[in-house]
């Protein structure tokens, strides 16, 4: 078994690496949290730049309530999800934010939706997972998983995994919804997983934190005891998997055996993943800093005093970071050296995660609003303009 998973893990680690980029200025998806690579990164995205991204207005926004998490964004359709109203999620048009549809629930949603193949899944508090219509909304199952449901679904491969405050790990039929294994990691699981390389990562509010579990099997591979509860989700990349950990810290270990790599000091991470780019580790505080880190040894490369917790996960595209802020803004900064290039003012907090593709910056606030940022005037946004509409 050992040598068949080592295969499984060589194998996908050089597809892993393998991204055929389309042409310039094509136009790109945001399917899920993580993204498919595992990392909150695109790095497809064109039209925003660190010399343009200053330029940033208001394109839309939606009264959607409260929004926590991050969008997915597909074949030029936003799905939202809303804590009010029952537990909404919504499918807005991705040009203008015109409603699509929409569908309510028995509880808040402060899972993130996945789209694939035509499906979104969501997680709800009314401890059932959904799988809708991406075109009509139309329920196509549910599956009660016991408690509530926080965690934003991983799809691959045909199979949704997800996790649950009972301390489940589920792995889902994504066409019918039958369960495939579960994995009880003995604390509630408020992170998303990350699936790479033929595994499951996912961490647990218990003195284990981090697991490793086959994707097929839900067999555990190994586990890593950080010492401490941890509800931040996991980013895989080339064979690491980073996480922040408790004790201030954030913590690189080794995909195939779990064997720490490093683990820097940085400030309390209760709630963001990292994002990962370039060999970068970019992860926010509670403590209002953003920090970027070296990927390889955990070295600071910069930092930035927000001043304010940030609870939101950092999305990269392009050579910028996008973050949310409790002190109500939404940011940008150079991924290179953390210059501030750009910030917004909502209504409210922001503990929702960016979503960016194709020129257009989509995240929510704690003032009932989801917001759509992009370039208003000049050729990218004309570009934008003309593709969406071939």
């Amino acid at each position: 078994m050992r040598k068949q998973t080592m295969a499984i893990f060589l194998l996908t680690a050089f597809c892993f690496g393998q991204h055929s980029r389309p042409a310039k200025h094509a136009l790109t998806d945001w399917p899920e949290f993580h993204r498919p690579d595992m990392t909150r990164s695109n790095p497809y995205e064109t039209f925003l730049t660190t010399k343009n991204v200053k330029n940033l207005g208001l394109k839309w926004k939606f009264p959607a309530g409260w929004v926590a998490s991050s969008a997915a964004v597909v074949n030029g359709v936003a799905y939202v999800q809303s804590s009010t109203d029952g537990g909404s999620l919504y499918a807005l048009d991705a040009h203008t934010g015109t409603l699509l549809w929409s569908y309510v629930t028995g509880g808040e949603i402060n899972s993130s939706p996945a789209v694939a193949d035509g499906v979104v899944y969501v997680g709800s508090q009314d401890s059932y997972v959904y799988a809708l219509s991406a075109k009509t909304g139309e329920k196509l199952w549910s599956f009660a998983a016991g408690d509530n449901v926080y965690s934003s679904p991983a799809v691959v491969e045909g199979v949704v995994y997800v996790g649950c405050l009972n301390g489940e790990i589920y792995a889902l039929n994504a066409e019918t919804g039958a369960e495939l294994w579960s994995f009880a990691t003995g604390g509630a699981v408020l992170s998303s997983p990350a699936v790479a390389y033929g595994v499951v990562y996912t961490s647990s509010n218990n003195y284990i934190c981090l697991y490793a579990l086959d994707a097929r099997t839900g067999k555990e591979i190994w586990s890593y005891n950080a010492n401490g509860t941890l509800a931040s989700s996991p980013a895989v990349v080339e064979g690491v998997v980073y996480i922040g950990g408790p004790d201030y810290n954030v913590i690189a270990l080794d995909a195939r055996t779990g064997a720490l790599l490093w683990s820097q000091t940085v400030g309390v991470v209760s709630i963001p993943a990292p994002a990962v780019s370039n060999g970068v580790v970019y992860i926010g505080t509670d403590d209002g800093d953003m920090y970027a880190l070296s990927a390889k040894t955990g070295n600071e490369i910069w930092s930035y005093p927000v001043g304010a917790a940030l609870y939101s996960s950092p999305a990269i595209a392009n050579g910028v970071v996008y973050v949310g802020a409790l002190d109500n803004n939404v940011y940008a900064f150079d991924a290179r050296n953390g210059t501030k290039l750009w910030s917004y003012a909502t209504g409210g907090i922001v503990q929702s995660s960016p979503a960016v593709v194709n020129g257009v910056v989509y995240v929510g606030s704690g003032d009932g609003n989801f917001y759509a940022f992009n370039l208003k005037h000049g050729a990218e946004a004309r570009e934008v303009r003309r593709l969406a509409f071939q």
